[in-house]
């Protein structure tokens, strides 16, 4: 590995945990926190919670989980580029969707709207919640004891109000100061992978074209660049080829631009990395390409009424269940039934959130349809 950047995250600059722990041996500390992820159960059960499509609508679909390694690569390999921690910027790629619900963004807006009269439910919020309380793997602490700076990039987005309750892992929402670069990194790269993926899949499912993405400039320059150099190649060489430069572009301008920030800011050290402006940004001259693209995305794929049909049904499956559980809790299994004294509509949100796609539809089929008692 090559030398990190002064103002990298590293040991010897780390806020370290919130449990003291013995150093880890043949391994850092941030290596330590990726493997704890890798192992822990909410990341297995990203690989049956929907990204776009459900996971029974297609094996070749990508998952939470596939979603999460492909952003994982990414976040690593401009990582180096950029002289950063790969290992933490790894963990908080890997980390960054274990809060997440059932079925999508669908499952998500459907859960807030459940909890808006008891605090709301954000995804990112649960991801912290996942790692800090709700696994249950080690015997001296709950959830999973990570490094300060993988929590802080987990914790992409929050409220000052739920800041305030958050203690020190809070505080820069409220200070106005900005996570390490690794952490601005990890969001970007998620934005990369889904980005490109999500095209990858409309088109693999068929619910948009190439022709449709001719109106999409970034899409088209990369399929007529492919097409230049392969006359006469098609399918799904052809969409890979252009996906995969699609990806390149953004992770090459993304590298250019961020050293580009650094070094206009003067930028020396972690601190002057929390006290600058973001850092890690897309130049001028492609933001509005990502734009036209984001905008393509949302209007032809999720909004097309195939994939409204199914979060439609997501919606009604989380609203459902979330109502049976709030009138009689003892249908809650006994783990989540004791969480429930204490809060029950926190205790309620965690094990829908918890739950697999068709976990849920399992669910709701025991306790809505006739006949389904296991």
């Amino acid at each position: 590995m090559a030398e990190l950047a002064p103002y990298a995250v590293v040991e010897a600059n780390s806020r370290g945990r919130q449990i003291a722990e013995p150093p880890p041996v043949a391994r850092g500390e941030f290596q330590r926190d990726r493997d704890r992820i890798v192992h822990c159960t909410a990341f297995r059960r990203l690989e049956y919670k929907t990204q776009v499509f459900v996971n029974h609508e297609g094996d070749l679909f990508r998952t939470r989980l596939t979603h999460s390694i492909e952003v994982a690569q990414i976040t690593r390999s401009i990582a180096r580029a950029l002289h950063l921690n790969e290992d933490l910027a790894e963990a908080v790629a890997l980390a960054h969707d274990l809060g997440h619900t059932p079925f999508g963004h669908a499952g998500q807006d459907a859960l807030h709207a459940c909890m808006k009269d008891f605090g709301g439910f954000e995804h990112n919020l649960q991801s912290l919640r996942t790692v800090d309380v709700l696994e249950e793997s080690y015997a001296d602490f709950n959830g999973l004891n990570l490094m300060h700076e993988t929590r802080e990039g987990i914790l992409k987005h929050c409220s000052p109000k739920n800041a305030a309750l958050l203690g020190d892992i809070g505080r820069r929402f409220i200070d106005g100061r900005q996570p390490s670069l690794e952490a601005q990194l990890a969001n970007l790269a998620d934005e990369i992978a889904y980005n490109n993926h999500d095209v990858d899949d409309g088109l693999r499912s068929g619910l948009i074209t190439l022709e449709q993405l001719d109106a999409v400039p970034v899409f088209r320059r990369n399929r007529l660049a492919v097409e230049a150099a392969y006359p006469g190649l098609v399918g799904r060489r052809l969409i890979h080829e252009t996906i995969r430069r699609m990806i390149n572009m953004m992770a090459v301008d993304l590298i250019e631009q961020t050293r580009s920030n650094v070094a206009a800011a003067g930028v020396a050290s972690l601190d002057d990395v929390h006290a600058a402006p973001r850092l890690v940004a897309y130049s001028e001259a492609l933001l509005p390409e990502l734009r036209v693209l984001k905008v393509f995305l949302r209007e032809n794929l999720y909004h097309h009424f195939q994939v409204l049909r199914m979060t439609d049904k997501a919606r009604r499956i989380i609203q459902d269940l979330f109502g049976a559980f709030m009138n009689d809790p003892r249908l809650l299994p006994p783990q989540y039934q004791q969480m429930a004294r204490g809060d029950k509509p926190r205790a309620i949100a965690d094990y829908i959130a918890g739950m697999t796609d068709r976990y849920a539809m399992r669910e709701h089929r025991r306790l809505f349809a006739v006949g389904e008692i296991h």
